[in-house]
């Protein structure tokens, strides 16, 4: 005679139970290799850690974490712009004859490029001979809370790339943009290709019709202009560190400080984890004209791959862009994935392009050892090569 089947209260209990034994045997088996003596000295070498990096902590100096060290002259003001010009680094024959502008995003500070003196990008492009200068967009302020796209990119930077050909006596000049600075030096280079010799787009995002980055599947379905008249016009810095720290929450926030305690009783791991926090939270506020257009004609209409981007008059068609080029993406991007920067290679008219991979992340690409080791040699050698 068959079994009589059980009701479904019966089999929960049978279920709940089976899980609580399972449990239970879990914590028996912990216990049972529990090793007193072993966490007792991981206890104390912990303690012991953390006092040393107290005490390494205490004794630094403001100078032992400073960041954008190398030499520069401000040779352009307008607003809160300036433009910086770095003092060479190498002997004079060996110096490019053909002037680099970089631009880096609004969101960020551009020292990003020199963070510390052993891994400093900027540091390694002067000492290949390269002539550089760069735009540090400042902090902006309720004054500047009308500023478009077409005052950054028509105005900024076209008065800054004229200053360059004016002074160095160049037609044309290399533009390098990082992230968002890559878009705008794009779309500039679209506008104004005669002014433009060369361009190199750091992990640039063209193509925002794809949701392989968290960011971009948050601004499609974004209501930004809610965002901004709720901040009055102008975003507050740390909201706009919340929403990229919220990228990757556990690393950001828990991981790296716990990391820390193992190693911060290293002066000079201790050093360059403060210049990276610094940084990080060293963010300017963004300008809500700004903001809405570029979430709006980029991240939401993709108006920059469909052709339809005009700013000032000037609409932006990327099949003028002529001159040589190179893409280099960070292959574990987790702010502009890949996806987004390799459309530029087949929208543009070009036939010197150059695509770049690197199996680093976003920040990776100016900070860590392969930044020096490859990145750096490669972008410097392709450069050499037209300049």
């Amino acid at each position: 005679m068959s079994e009589e089947k059980k009701n479904p209260i019966e089999q929960g209990i049978e279920q709940y139970t089976e899980f609580q034994k399972g449990v239970m045997q879990s914590a028996v088996n912990a216990m049972q290799q529990f090793d007193p003596q072993k966490y007792s000295e991981q206890m104390i070498g912990l303690q012991d850690n953390i006092m040393k990096g107290m005490e390494v902590m205490l004794n630094l100096k403001p100078e032992d974490t400073a960041s954008d060290t190398l030499e520069k002259d401000c040779v352009l003001t307008i607003g809160k712009m300036r433009l910086f010009h770095y003092k060479p680094l190498a002997p004079a024959r060996k110096r490019s004859k053909t002037p680099m502008m970089i631009t880096y995003a609004l969101v960020n500070r551009q020292y990003m490029m020199d963070l510390q003196p052993d891994r400093s990008l900027i540091k390694s492009f002067l000492e290949a001979g390269l002539d550089v200068y760069i735009i540090d967009w400042g902090y902006p302020t309720g004054e500047d809370m009308y500023l478009t796209l077409d005052d950054h990119i028509n105005w900024y930077m076209d008065d800054a790339v004229d200053y360059i050909r004016k002074e160095s006596g160049k037609d044309a000049i290399t533009l390098l943009g990082v992230c968002q600075g890559a878009t705008f030096s794009t779309i500039y280079t679209a506008m104004h290709p005669d002014k433009v010799k060369n361009l190199v787009a750091m992990v640039v995002p063209i193509d925002f019709s794809g949701n392989d980055g968290l960011l971009f599947r948050w601004s499609k379905g974004m209501n930004i202009d809610a965002v901004i008249e709720g901040f009055g016009g102008l975003v507050p810095a740390d909201s706009m560190n919340a929403s990229y720290l919220l990228l990757k929450p556990l690393s950001n926030m828990v991981q790296k400080y716990v990391g820390m305690v193992d190693k911060w009783a290293d002066p000079e791991y201790l050093k360059n984890f403060l210049r990276m926090e610094k940084w990080v939270f060293d963010s300017p506020a963004q300008i809500g004209a700004t903001l809405s257009q570029f979430v709006h004609d980029l991240y939401q209409d993709n108006k920059l791959m469909k052709g339809t981007l005009e700013l000032g008059g000037h609409v932006a068609n990327l099949k003028n862009i002529t001159m040589p080029v190179l893409v280099a993406v960070a292959e574990k991007d987790h702010i502009v994935p890949p996806s987004a920067s390799r459309p530029l290679m087949d929208a543009i008219s070009s036939t010197d392009k150059q695509y770049m991979a690197f199996n680093t992340g976003h920040i990776g690409m100016y900070t860590s050892s392969k930044s020096q080791k490859e990145i750096v040699p490669s972008i410097v050698e392709w450069l050499k090569a037209r300049s």
